[in-house]
C-alpha cells in the first residue's frame, strides 16, 4: 500500500510532463477516423484545450502551437497563421490597456473607486452588482476588451481599499497553527490563527469574485446593441445580405428584444457569482453586529478619509478622464448603424476601432501632464522643469502583459484553422437534424453548441461560418438570433474572449476559477435566451408563422455549398 501511495505522489509530481506526453497519443484516432483536414484541425484544437485547461504548458506558449503544427500537418501555411497574432482586434485590445495604465499613472481609477464606494457602499454583493452594472453598460457602446481593460484597475483600488494588500492577504491565508504560548498571545487580543486565516480565505474569494465578474459583465452587456459586440453587426449584414426582403431587425427593435434579456441574465449571473465567491448571505440586506461588521463601518470611514485626502481633481487627472470619454464616444460615433459615423469621411473600410484606439493613446504619449502656461516662457524665476507627458512608453510597458497578446493571438489563429480546414463547416453540417426537433429544445440546443464552440475559437470565426447554414433552418431568425448571442457566452476559458484574458492577465485567478464559474454562467445563459425567445421575443419577430421573405432562400438552398433537404412550414403554436 505504501508502495502504491508513493509511485501515485511520484506520478503527481511529473502530471504535467505526462499530460504533455499521454494527450497526443490518446488523441490520435481523430487523425485516422475524421475526414483528413477537419480530423488534423479537430486535433490541434483538443489538444489546444487540454493544455490550456491543465496549464501543462504556459499558455502563451501553447497559443504558440498552431505557428508549428498547422504548417507541418498541413492544414494552413504559415504565411496565413502568423499574421493571426496581431490582428486589429490585438491593437484594440493594446490600445484599451495603454488607457488603463495612464488610468492608473495618474490615480484617476482610485478616484473613480472611491466614488463607487461611497455610492454602493462596502457589502461584497453590492459591491460586485455595482460593477457589473457599470461594466454592462460601457460595453454596450464601447469594445468589451477595452470595457474590461479599464475596468478591472479600478476593481484593484476598490479591493485594495476594502482589504488591504493582496501579498499580505495571501500570506495570511497561508497563516499555520499557533503554539500554545502564541495562542494565548492572541487570545488577550480576541483574534486567533484559525480566525485571521478564515478571514483572509474569505476576502481572497470576493477579490476573485469581484475580478472574474467584470469580463463576464462586459460580454453579456455587449449583446444588448448592435454595436456592442461584432455577432451581433454580422447578423445584420448575413440577413440583408441572404434575405432582402427581412426588416424586423434594426437597432431598435434589436435593443428592445436585447436589453431586457442583458439584464434577466446580467441579475441571474450576479446571484451566482455573488453566491459562489462568498457575497451573497444575511449580510446582504440585514446589518449584523458582530466583528465583520465593525471592519465594514471602518472600511466606510477609511474611504471618506481616502476620498477627501484626493482633494480636487488635477489637471491630469481631467485630461485622463477628458480622453477617456473622448475615446469612448469616437467609437460608439465611428459607424454606429442607425445614424452616419464620423467614418464615412474616410475610405469605406479603412477605419477601424483600432484606428481609434491608437489615435487617442498614442496623444497621451505627448500632451503635457501640467496645465501649460504662456506666462513661463517670460519668467526668468519659473522652474525649468523637465517635460512630463501623461505617459512614458516604459510605463506603458511594464503595465501591458505582452503574453495575453500571444494567448489572443492563438484563439484567433486556431478559429482560422477551423474556417480555413472546413472544421466547422463539416460539424455545422450535422446540425441540420435539428430541424426535426422541437424548435424550443433546437433553441436550447444551438445556444448551448455554439456556446462550447466560441469557447475555442472567436465568436467572429464562429458566427460567420454557422449563420449561413442555420438560415437554411425553419424560421431563419428562430434560430439565427439565439445562435448570435450565443456567441458571446463565453465564460469558462481565458482564451475564450479578450475580456476573460484580460481578467486572467492580472494573475489572481486560476483556469479552474474560471471553468467553474463559467460553466453555470453558460448554463444561466442557454435557458435566459431560451426564455426571451419563446416570451417576447416570438411577440416581437412574429416567429409562430414562417416568414414570406424566408421562402426564396430556403427553397433554392443557395446559402452554402452544402445541399440540405427542404424543411416544412414553420409552427410553433404546437408548443
Amino acid at each position: 500500500m505504501e508502495t502504491i501511495s508513493t509511485f501515485a505522489k511520484k506520478l503527481w509530481c511529473v502530471k504535467k510532463q505526462l499530460i504533455l506526453f499521454l494527450t497526443p497519443l490518446i488523441l490520435l484516432p481523430l487523425l485516422f477516423g475524421l475526414p483528413e483536414k477537419e480530423g488534423k484541425c479537430l486535433y490541434v484544437v483538443l489538444l489546444m484545450a487540454v493544455f490550456w485547461c491543465t496549464e501543462a504548458l504556459p499558455l502563451a506558449v501553447t497559443a504558440m502551437l498552431p505557428v508549428c503544427l498547422f504548417p507541418t500537418m498541413g492544414i494552413l501555411p504559415s504565411k496565413k497563421v502568423c499574421p493571426q497574432y496581431f490582428l486589429d482586434t490585438n491593437f484594440l485590445f493594446l490600445s484599451g490597456l495603454v488607457m488603463a495604465s495612464a488610468i492608473e499613472e495618474w490615480g484617476l481609477h482610485r478616484r473613480i473607486a472611491l466614488k463607487v464606494l461611497k455610492i454602493v457602499g462596502v457589502k461584497p454583493a453590492w459591491l460586485i452588482l455595482g460593477m457589473m452594472i457599470t461594466s454592462a453598460f460601457l460595453s454596450m457602446w464601447l469594445s468589451n476588451t477595452a470595457t474590461t481593460a479599464m475596468m478591472l484597475p479600478i476593481a484593484n483600488a476598490i479591493l485594495e481599499s476594502l482589504f488591504g494588500d493582496l501579498d499580505t492577504l495571501k500570506e495570511n491565508c497561508k497563516v499555520k497553527d499557533e503554539t500554545e504560548g502564541e495562542l494565548l498571545c492572541r487570545l488577550v487580543e480576541r483574534i486567533t490563527a484559525e480566525e485571521i486565516r478564515t478571514e483572509s480565505e474569505y476576502q481572497m474569494k470576493v477579490w476573485k469574485g469581484f475580478l472574474i465578474c467584470i469580463p463576464y459583465a462586459a460580454s453579456i452587456g455587449g449583446t444588448a446593441t448592435l454595436t456592442g459586440t461584432a455577432p451581433n453587426l454580422i447578423l445584420i449584414g448575413q440577413l440583408k445580405s441572404y434575405f432582402p426582403e427581412c426588416d424586423l431587425i434594426n437597432f431598435g427593435s434589436w435593443f428592445a428584444f436585447a436589453f431586457p434579456l442583458m439584464v434577466f441574465f446580467l441579475i441571474l449571473g450576479w446571484l451566482w457569482i455573488s453566491f459562489l465567491y462568498g457575497g451573497l448571505n444575511t449580510r446582504l440586506c440585514v446589518k449584523k453586529q458582530d466583528e465583520r461588521a465593525q471592519a465594514e463601518a471602518k472600511a466606510e470611514a477609511v474611504i471618506d478619509e481616502d476620498y477627501r485626502k484626493l482633494g480636487p481633481i488635477n489637471f491630469a487627472e481631467g485630461a485622463i478622464a477628458f480622453f477617456f470619454i473622448l475615446f469612448a464616444v469616437l467609437l460608439f460615433t465611428r459607424d454606429p448603424k442607425f445614424v452616419t459615423g464620423w467614418s464615412t469621411f474616410f475610405n469605406k473600410g479603412y477605419v477601424s476601432d483600432a484606428t481609434t484606439g491608437v489615435i487617442i493613446v498614442s496623444i497621451l504619449f505627448f500632451f503635457p501632464s501640467q496645465k501649460p502656461s504662456l506666462s513661463w516662457w517670460f519668467d526668468s524665476r519659473a522652474p525649468n522643469t523637465p517635460y512630463v507627458p501623461l505617459l512614458s512608453w516604459k510605463k506603458a510597458q511594464e503595465c501591458v502583459p505582452w503574453n495575453i497578446i500571444l494567448l489572443l493571438g492563438g484563439g484567433f489563429a486556431m478559429a482560422k484553422g477551423c474556417e480555413e480546414s472546413g472544421l466547422a463547416a463539416w460539424i455545422g453540417a450535422y446540425l441540420q437534424p435539428i430541424a426535426q426537433v422541437p424548435p424550443a429544445v433546437a433553441v436550447m440546443f444551438i445556444t448551448a453548441f455554439l456556446a462550447c464552440f466560441t469557447e475555442f475559437a472567436s465568436n467572429t470565426a464562429t458566427i460567420i461560418i454557422f449563420l449561413p447554414v442555420i438560415a437554411e433552418l425553419v424560421n431563419p431568425l428562430y434560430f439565427m438570433i439565439p445562435a448570435t448571442t450565443g456567441c458571446s457566452f463565453a465564460f469558462m476559458l481565458p482564451v475564450s474572449t479578450p475580456p476573460n484574458s484580460i481578467a486572467f492577465a492580472s494573475g489572481h485567478l486560476l483556469v479552474k476559477d474560471m471553468v467553474k464559474t463559467g460553466f453555470v454562467m453558460n448554463i444561466l445563459g442557454i435557458l435566459s435566451v431560451s426564455l426571451a425567445m419563446n416570451t417576447w421575443g416570438r411577440a416581437m419577430f412574429s416567429l409562430e408563422t414562417y416568414p414570406d421573405w424566408a421562402r426564396p432562400v430556403n427553397m433554392s438552398s443557395t446559402v452554402t455549398d452544402i445541399q440540405f433537404p427542404s424543411v416544412p412550414p414553420f409552427n410553433l403554436t404546437s408548443l
